[in-house]
C-alpha cells in the first residue's frame, strides 16, 4: 500500500519555530515529525510515500535528499505555489494513486496499529475509512451503530451537518488526521482547487461508505502546538 503525508500546511499553531521552518521539521526527542511518520509507516510496510509540499519546501526535499529519502520511494507533491489544503491536495497527487492507499497528517504521532486499520477498510470494502477515537475536541464525527459516518459539529460554533434527522442515537468521536481511501474516491469530488477533505466526506455520507475505525485507549498526540511538543517527549523516545 501507498501513502501520502500531508506536509504542506503553515503550521501556524507552531509559531515561532514555523516563521522559519515547516512544521514537518519540528523536533520530538531529537528527531523531527516527517521522519517519525516515513519511519512509523515503514514499519508497517509502507515503502512508497507521496508527501506535498508547500511552507518552506525546499528545507524539508534538503532534509529528504540528506537522509537518503529514507531508503524508500518518495515522491513531492509541490504546492509551492498555492497550499490547496486536504482536500485540493489529495487531487493534485491523485495519478499515483491506482489502489487503495493510507494518508495521515504529519503532525500526527500515533501507536494506531495501520495492519488493523487498513484489513478493517478492506474487510469492509469502504470508500474512506478514518481512525478516531474517544478523545476532547472541538470538533465531533458522529457514527451510527454500523460505524458509518452521519455527522459533523463544531462545539464551539454549534454548526453542525447532518445526514440523519437526528445525532442522538450516534456516537461521536475525534478524528485522529489518518484515513485509508479507495481510488474510485477520485470520481465523486466535485470540488476544485483549494478545498478541505472533509467537506468531500460530508456530501458524500449520506450515500457512500464512510467508516470509522475506533482506536480509543491508544495514544493520538495532535503535535500542532508547542506544548504538545512536550507531551509528546513523554510517549516517543
Amino acid at each position: 500500500m501507498k501513502a501520502m503525508i500531508f506536509a504542506a500546511g503553515l503550521g501556524t499553531r507552531l509559531k515561532p519555530f514555523t516563521d522559519n521552518h515547516p512544521k514537518a521539521l519540528a523536533v520530538v526527542n531529537g528527531k523531527p515529525l516527517l521522519q517519525r511518520n516515513i519511519e512509523y509507516l515503514k514499519s508497517f510496510g509502507i515503502e512508497e510515500i507521496v508527501i506535498n509540499v508547500h511552507h518552506f519546501a525546499d528545507q524539508i526535499i534538503e532534509f529528504l535528499e540528506e537522509n537518503n529519502y529514507f531508503g524508500i520511494e518518495i515522491t513531492i507533491s509541490d504546492e509551492t505555489d498555492q497550499v490547496l489544503e486536504t482536500g485540493g491536495g489529495l487531487v493534485k497527487a491523485k495519478a499515483n494513486f491506482e489502489e487503495d492507499f493510507l494518508v495521515m497528517n504529519v503532525d500526527i504521532l500515533t501507536d494506531l496499529n495501520l495492519a488493523d486499520f487498513i484489513k478493517a477498510h478492506q474487510e469492509n470494502k469502504a470508500l474512506v475509512t478514518l481512525a478516531v477515537s474517544d478523545r476532547n475536541s472541538s470538533r465531533k464525527l458522529f457514527f451510527n451503530k454500523q460505524n458509518e459516518l452521519k455527522g459533523w459539529r463544531n462545539l464551539k460554533t454549534e454548526e453542525e451537518i447532518k445526514a440523519v434527522d437526528s445525532l442522538d442515537n450516534c456516537k461521536d468521536l475525534a478524528f485522529s488526521g489518518i484515513h485509508v481511501i479507495s481510488p474510485s474516491l477520485f470520481d465523486k469530488i466535485t470540488e476544485k482547487g483549494k478545498f478541505s477533505i472533509m467537506k468531500v466526506y460530508m456530501d458524500l455520507m449520506q450515500t457512500e461508505s464512510i467508516l470509522g475505525f475506533d482506536h480509543s485507549g491508544g495514544i493520538l498526540i495532535d503535535v500542532g502546538r508547542p506544548e504538545s511538543v512536550l507531551e509528546a517527549e513523554n510517549y516517543f523516545q
